[in-house]
């Protein structure tokens, strides 16, 4: 299983976003250049990303930091699958 590939569908998919032909990539910036990603979406993206690999994400695991771009995102999934 590719992690970077099921985060960046996650995000598509729960924030509404077409890739438009351009695929994200661990550098692809995400808080404060995605305009579809507030509060309310970083909530469903943390559910989404819960039922998809199976694991629970306590409230002080994430912070900005966690949503700064895909590749961030990516290893917080892998060290929850990690753990």
């Amino acid at each position: 299983m590719n992690v970077e590939q099921e985060v960046t569908k996650i995000l598509h998919s729960v924030l509404s976003i077409d890739s438009g032909g351009s695929a994200w990539t661990g550098e692809t910036e995400l808080l404060g250049n995605v305009p579809e990603l507030d509060s309310m979406a970083v909530v469903s993206i943390l559910t989404a990303l819960e039922e998809r690999f199976g694991f629970v994400v306590d409230d002080d695991e994430v912070d900005g930091r966690t949503f700064g771009t895909v590749g961030s995102l990516t290893r917080f999934v892998q060290s929850k699958l990690d753990q």
